[in-house]
């Protein structure tokens, strides 16, 4: 039952090590620090407009949850909490409600945030499995969103007893949908990242955005590691934990195929210095999970001082930049060193 795992992938994310084995590349980025930055710290602009919305800080709380009254109340302080700070929102994946419509009302947040950039999630693969445009836009109606994402989870798939992996010929019907639907089209992993083939591909057919999910945060092979009940097959999922393409890799392999491509970064990010790098990367948004969950766990006012923090520490990194707005961070000067650890 989808409502059971949801449950599951909720109390795992929360009490479990389900870190990736490799980083996210970030770490061997550095800003040139200007001692002199020559710009008024409060007269730093942190927004952008995206799809039409305004976004007061280019930070996005990436899909998480849905399906069960728990998560009910995660997203309503996940939607809350992006309301007072004019930050953007995903749900997490709706196959829950488009196939128990009693559901439905675990996502509905539409109205506690009723100006944000708002995003339905459906997993592309059921494109392949039964769900048609009319899928996509009842998602899309459903919680009232500005954009569709369409995840891609091949791994996860791959490593679920229960998984679906008939990918072949996905992509013609990611076509369909990006033309038939009047609303941005946004394609996302869910943690290994984004290949150039990939990216081109996606780019090709008429996705608006995506979100590159990289590897270094969250690995999915390794939450459905403790779902799984059969001991081999739990060591199937437990042997990609160091699998995908590290977050930096992914924003720059977007880029390599269109300069102008939206990008939304996500995949281990945990800081606002990770989003900043990750803006003059490239990217227009950084997303984040797992902080936003355990403080959305606690309380609205943990979210927002969550929030509040990561915000402070974008611009702190443009402020020390020398960046008064963020198309000016895009053009930070960032050095990459190799960085030995000591073990």
């Amino acid at each position: 039952m989808v409502t059971a795992r949801k449950s599951d992938h909720i109390h795992i994310n929360l009490t479990e090590d389900v870190n990736s084995g490799i980083t996210t590349g970030l770490e061997q980025y550095f800003y040139v620090h200007e001692a002199l930055p020559e710009i008024n710290f409060n007269d730093i602009d942190l927004s952008q407009t995206l799809f039409g919305k305004k976004i007061h800080s280019p930070i996005l709380i990436s899909s998480m949850t849905g399906g069960t009254p728990e998560a009910l109340k995660i997203n309503q302080i996940l939607a809350e909490a992006a309301q007072q700070e004019g930050i953007a929102m995903g749900v997490g994946s709706q196959r829950a409600a488009l196939e128990h419509p009693e559901v439905a009302y675990t996502f509905q947040v539409r109205k506690y945030a009723p100006s944000i950039l708002l995003l339905a999630n459906v997993g592309a693969i059921q494109l392949n499995y039964g769900y048609t445009i009319d899928h996509c836009r009842r998602a899309v109606e459903m919680i009232e969103a500005d954009a569709l994402i369409l995840h891609l989870n091949p791994l996860q798939e791959a490593v679920q007893p229960e998984g679906d992996t008939d990918f072949f010929g996905l992509l013609r019907k990611i076509q369909q949908v990006c033309k038939a639907i009047n609303l941005p089209v946004i394609a996302k992993e869910v943690g290994n990242g984004i290949s150039e083939t990939t990216a081109k591909y996606l780019l090709e057919s008429g996705i608006a955005a995506i979100d590159v999910a990289g590897a270094g945060g969250t690995s999915w092979s390794q939450v459905e590691m403790y779902r799984i009940k059969d001991p081999h097959l739990a060591n199937v999922a437990a042997a990609f934990r160091d699998w995908g393409i590290p977050t930096s890799e992914s924003i720059l392999n977007v880029k390599k195929v269109n300069p102008q491509a939206i990008i939304f970064a996500s995949g281990g990010l945990r800081s606002g210095v990770d989003i900043a790098k990750c803006i003059t990367l490239g990217a227009s948004l950084g997303g984040i999970a797992r902080p936003f969950l355990k403080a959305a766990v606690n309380s609205l006012e943990d979210t927002i001082e969550t929030i509040g923090e990561i915000k402070k520490e974008i611009q702190i990194c443009m402020f020390l930049t020398s960046s008064p707005n963020l198309s000016e961070l895009r053009k930070a000067k960032l050095v990459k060193r190799q960085v030995f650890h000591d073990h």
